[in-house]
């Protein structure tokens, strides 16, 4: 059994829990919350026998492996890095954290105590996911990739009524960007590297965030065009296009229905329907790397989560959006 103890308690932190508990050898052992009040609601609903309102005192427990990090961006960093001193394996939620600096200094980290170090960007570690890259190939020279993720947030109508709720508050690392664009920006370096260089805009709000944005990024003899929003949807299909055909995939954030069309008509179904919970999957990989003594994940690798912030730091800069986090 793998002993986990958990950061944050909302509602992914929920939608965690009942996944990871489809996994083998996953057991819930303790939760950090700012208040004990609040921990020993999260505890009750759970059945958590452990709860912590101190991370020190977390990280120096014996009564835990492992810690699934699901507080906002901003705490990412602090708190990886103190839970990995003390010797326990971390699965950070996307994006891992504030800034590429950050993400430096947390890789190292891992690598200094030897310990596991996983982002957990659930959609590239998907079995829809598997079906695209593996099929690539079959596009012949690809020419363009182009991914959408717009989604109206919940929280846009507290905002616009005067509420400006954590979503859109510059202190926690957030907006539009971090939240929904890291979901087309990770595949694509996934599959296709850096980019040479990226052109970003966005539209940004008043309380110091991007609501919706994009960014063209090159590649020697293909582009990429991202589009995100939180505060407009989307119902486009995402796109790999080649000269043999074109690949659209119906959710960039979650992979399921795949089809080629190539240029001479044929339509071919790569669709890998799924009735998993879709983050049982990072959960898998991640408990699997502890068990194999693997530091890394074949598909998250330290390099692509630094690569996809670097890219996320540049938008950033072309922008002008600036967390607090970056001023440390």
């Amino acid at each position: 059994m793998i002993r986990f103890g958990v950061i944050g308690t909302n509602w992914i932190t929920d939608q965690f829990i009942e996944a990871a508990r489809t996994v083998e050898g996953f057991t819930l052992t303790a939760v950090y919350s700012r208040t004990q009040e609040q921990a020993d609601t999260f505890a009750a609903k759970h059945s958590v026998p452990f709860t912590f309102t101190n991370l020190a005192d977390m990280a120096a427990s014996e009564e835990l492996d492992a810690v699934y990090i699901a507080s906002p961006t901003s705490f990412h960093a602090e708190q990886a890095m103190l839970l990995m001193r003390g010797g326990k394996h971390v699965l950070v939620e996307k994006p891992a954290a504030s800034n590429a600096s950050e993400l430096e200094q947390m890789i190292d980290t891992a690598k200094q105590h030897d310990v596991v170090f996983m982002e957990a960007l659930k959609s590239t570690l998907l079995p829809g996911f598997g079906a695209v890259k593996d099929n690539l190939p079959k596009l012949g020279t690809i020419r363009r990739y182009f991914a959408s993720y717009c989604q109206y947030s919940s929280r846009y109508d507290a905002y616009k009524n005067g509420t400006v709720l954590n979503a859109f508050k510059p202190e926690f690392s957030n907006g539009a960007l971090m939240d929904l664009g890291v979901y087309c920006i990770y595949p694509m370096v996934v599959l296709f590297g850096a980019p040479e260089e990226i052109a970003a805009n966005g539209i940004m709000l008043e309380s110091g965030v991007d609501g919706q944005g994009g960014l063209i990024a090159k590649y020697a003899g293909m582009n990429a065009t991202i589009m995100y929003s939180k505060i407009a949807n989307s119902s486009l299909l995402a796109e790999i296009q080649g000269e043999e055909g074109t690949m659209t995939i119906d959710s960039i954030n979650i992979p399921q229905h795949v089809q080629i069309r190539y240029r001479d008509g044929r339509i071919e179904d790569l669709s890998k329907p799924d009735d998993r919970p879709t983050m049982s999957y990072e959960a898998e990989q991640f408990m699997q790397l502890i068990r194999t003594g693997e530091r890394q994940s074949p598909v998250n690798t330290h390099a692509n989560s630094l690569a996809v912030m670097k890219v996320l730091d540049e938008a950033r800069r072309q922008q002008g959006l600036v967390f607090p986090a970056d001023l440390k």
